[in-house]
């Protein structure tokens, strides 16, 4: 028989395991919390012409009860463009496309005029989008519009704001070396379309003529401001560094502020195509390279650590290379969106499908292989330029688009589809909608400080006015030191 001090014993030692199994530490794969979510799976759109497809579709959400979204439901606005498939990344303007019934049904997808093409006349070279930095490098006839957009609420002014990157062509094709910038649109929800797009005016740095936020997942800060990845580089060279920038929204202007730690590795172009999410007290970022993925961590969203591959948390690689990931980002869990090697996908244009998520270890920064499950299945066209959206404390959606390169992929069963991926949450995610950061813990300092800093730009004009502090009557000086 089992002693009384001894059956203490045994059930002190279950109730450790278990905590053990919550906390998941390294090494220690046992894993006692239910699912955290089901998958819904719907087709958006879908049908091939065989000479174009949709690509880039992300989706951003307008909450319910406000003033163009009256409704008990989130209003839900995709961007995606049409490709041309004789070309490579030779993209036409961007469409919307909406659904106000939980993606049940979708708006014929429309082309939005503040996209189209803008061909450079002989009379406004030096007056581009690019600013005069990158102007040098244009010529009459060069085309441009925006592409890699990634829309998404705006809190603060209550406004659905997109943000991508332009992209030039010369003769039908994407210019080398070519100038590139971050670029930025608002929708106007009255009119059911985006307003004209603007650019981000960067500081007058040889490296920022060739800066973008393509693809990038931001965080938004209390009051307007928002931590944007974006990545860079000197036309003339072929390596990418990462970094973050603080920008200020007002509802109608993005204004830079600062950026952070530039990251770069020595293979391949370095890093670029960074997606950012704040998880509890730090901030975590992603990064594509040629050769793997990457990922770094932060405790103010712009001083990182040194970047380092991603790995399961057995060791191994996880075998994403070449594209991009994202984050699904809830209260109580963090999780990687991405595609890999090894999944029978060798026939799939550099491993880009099937879509997997996995849950993140954030104490060692590993995926957690026991977790992994295929989001978007794969048949034959790559999928791994996707999009995030949380529509609502219940929901978080993953939509992407079946791009059909190289010639032949719909051999597989692909047709073009537009997939949206639910992910529909045990327990609400109720954080969503927030700042991102924990109030409890969050110092009011630490959230309003950087509202006492002037732009970069401004930071050394003082317009004339000498500072308060200095006098130039002697006597008004020590009537002050004695006061």
């Amino acid at each position: 028989m089992i002693e009384m001090k001894d059956h203490g014993r045994m059930l002190l030692l279950a109730r450790m395991i278990i905590s053990m199994s919550i906390v998941a530490g390294p090494g220690l794969h046992v894993h006692a919390e239910p699912p955290s979510f089901t998958i819904e799976r719907i087709v958006a759109h879908s049908g091939f012409d065989g000479e174009t497809c949709w690509v880039h579709a992300r989706a951003g959400a307008i909450p319910p009860r406000q003033k163009y979204n009256e409704s008990d439901q989130p209003l839900v606005v995709m961007t995606m463009q049409k490709l041309l498939l004789a070309g490579s990344d030779v993209f036409f303007e961007l469409n919307e496309t909406r659904s106000s019934d939980g993606g049940t049904s979708w708006t014929v997808p429309s082309p939005q005029d503040a996209f189209k093409h803008q061909q450079i006349q002989s009379h406004e070279l030096g007056t581009s989008p690019e600013g005069s930095i990158a102007n040098a490098m244009l010529r009459e006839g060069d085309i441009t519009t925006v592409c890699d957009f990634v829309p998404a609420w705006h809190r603060a002014s209550q406004r659905l704001l997109g943000i991508g990157q332009t992209v030039w062509y010369r003769d039908g094709r994407v210019m080398s070396p070519r100038p590139r910038g971050i670029a930025y649109a608002v929708y106007d929800a009255a009119q059911n379309k985006w307003e004209t797009w603007r650019k981000v005016e960067l500081p007058p740095l040889a490296r920022f003529q060739d800066a973008g936020s393509g693809s990038a997942q931001r965080v938004d800060l209390p009051g307007g401001d928002m931590l944007l990845p974006f990545y860079f580089k000197e036309p003339l060279s072929n390596r990418y560094s990462t970094a973050v920038c603080r920008c200020r929204f007002d509802g109608q202007t993005l204004l830079y502020l600062e950026h952070g730690t530039e990251m770069s590795v020595a293979e391949g172009r370095g890093l670029y195509e960074p997606s950012l999410t704040r998880f509890r007290d730090r901030y975590y970022i992603t990064m594509r390279n040629d050769e793997y993925g990457y990922v770094s961590v932060s405790d103010d969203g712009v001083t990182f650590t040194e970047p380092r591959k991603w790995l399961f948390d057995d060791g191994e690689e996880l075998g994403n290379y070449n594209t991009q990931q994202h984050w699904v980002t809830h209260r109580n869990e963090l999780f990687l969106v991405y595609t890999r090697r090894g999944a029978n996908n060798d026939h799939v244009f550099r491993h880009r499908a099937p879509l997997f998520i996995s849950r993140l270890d954030p104490a060692t920064l590993r995926v957690i292989r026991s977790t992994e499950q295929v989001l978007i299945p794969e048949r034959g066209a790559r999928l791994g330029n996707f999009g995030v959206v949380d529509v609502s404390s219940n929901e978080t959606w993953i939509t992407a688009a079946e791009w059909m390169q190289p010639q032949g992929v719909e051999k597989y069963g692909s047709n073009n589809s537009v997939h949206v991926a639910k992910l529909k949450w045990t327990r609400p995610n109720e954080t969503l909608g927030a700042t991102g950061l924990d109030d409890k813990r969050a110092s009011a300092w630490a959230d309003i400080q950087s509202y006492f800093t002037p732009p970069q730009l401004y930071r050394d004009d003082l317009s004339g006015y000498a500072s308060p502090l200095q006098f130039t009557d002697r006597n008004a000086r020590r009537l002050a030191a004695t006061s």
